[in-house]
């Protein structure tokens, strides 16, 4: 199925108008037409996901010609591309300094997961890639910069625990939204984290936990994160401290390592053996989530969904 995955709110875009068009400077140039058309007297949220960077490795050559002195024609590229997204940024902060928004905004640049070395990504000196659970496939990178923040804590560096879902309670109580209906949420307000450098509210992470196929732990992948302490059990890696012979737990747990986030960032000291309380207890907690998870859903194939039924587009069909 080959279609066109390009909507203008609830319509297929008009390709022919955007056909080759680079993707990052169409998305900049949207968010940009946003902001000069916004009521100024109205609050304002955006939310802009660049395709860049991933794969495939393609942008304006005008953008690779800086990094010819990049052998690597992977990592040339890719080096090109942030340029381009980096631009494209800058002139989306441009227009709201224009527009006089930018004193009362708060802008969070993130990553979503590490990069993939096998298309010019890099995760040195961590270990792993993306798709794997050690710290280089998982632990994402970004900067939040707002004047509300204040001048005392600029440039200042934070290696606080804090997951993707606390940022939906932190954005809200920043804007004077109120969280005390709100059940079951599993974020944290973290912007006195962010604005004083105080300690996180959030003390845990469950980096993964995949579905019971078959009821054994050695088929599946797990982690946890508690503290200091990260436990990862299943990941297949012949590079891996964690392939090492050892006593199994049980018949079902094999593959298990316990790292110290805190001392070992590059996860190189397996601490199994030494801490056999922190592993029971991580296992334990494993166990908690395991019973409060909620039954996937593999839907089939759905026909009605080809974009050949859609005018060639991808879009909702049910």
């Amino acid at each position: 199925m080959i279609g066109y995955d390009l909507m203008e709110n609830d319509r297929p875009a008009n390709i022919s108008k955007y056909n080759g068009t680079y993707s990052t400077h169409l998305f900049g140039s949207k968010v940009t037409d946003i902001i000069h058309g916004h009521d100024l007297e109205k609050p304002m949220f955006i939310y802009i996901s660049f395709q860049a960077v991933h794969a495939p490795l393609q942008v304006p050559e005008k953008y690779v010609k800086q990094y010819s002195h990049i052998k690597d024609t992977n990592r040339r590229h890719y080096a090109g591309m942030v340029s381009c997204m980096d631009e494209s940024i800058g002139e989306i902060v441009d227009i709201m300094k224009d527009r006089g928004l930018w004193d009362n905004t708060l802008l969070i640049f993130t990553t979503d997961n590490g990069g993939n070395p096998n298309v010019g990504g890099s995760n040195m000196p961590l270990k792993g890639t993306k798709s794997t659970l050690w710290e280089g496939g998982i632990r994402a990178v970004g900067f939040v910069h707002s004047s509300l923040i204040g001048n005392k804590r600029n440039g200042y560096i934070s290696n606080e625990l804090m997951h993707v879902t606390d940022w939906f309670p932190t954005l809200l109580s920043l804007a004077g939204g109120d969280l005390k209906d709100i059940k079951q949420l599993d974020g944290y307000d973290q912007w006195k984290t962010i604005k004083y450098g105080i300690r996180s509210p959030r003390q845990e992470i469950l980096h993964n936990i995949d579905p019971l196929y078959n009821n054994t732990f050695h088929t599946r992948r797990f982690s946890l994160r508690i503290g200091a302490w990260k436990i990862i059990i299943g990941q297949q890696d012949t590079r891996s401290v964690c392939q090492s012979p050892r006593k199994k737990l049980s018949s079902d747990l094999q593959n298990v390592c316990l790292f110290n986030i805190e001392s070992d960032p590059f996860e190189q000291i397996d601490l199994f053996e030494h801490f056999p309380e922190i592993v029971q207890h991580m296992l334990r907690r494993l166990e908690d989530y395991e019973r409060g998870s909620v039954s996937y859903l593999l839907p089939g194939v759905d026909l009605r969904a080809d974009p050949q039924h859609h005018d060639g587009f991808w879009q909702p069909w049910q």
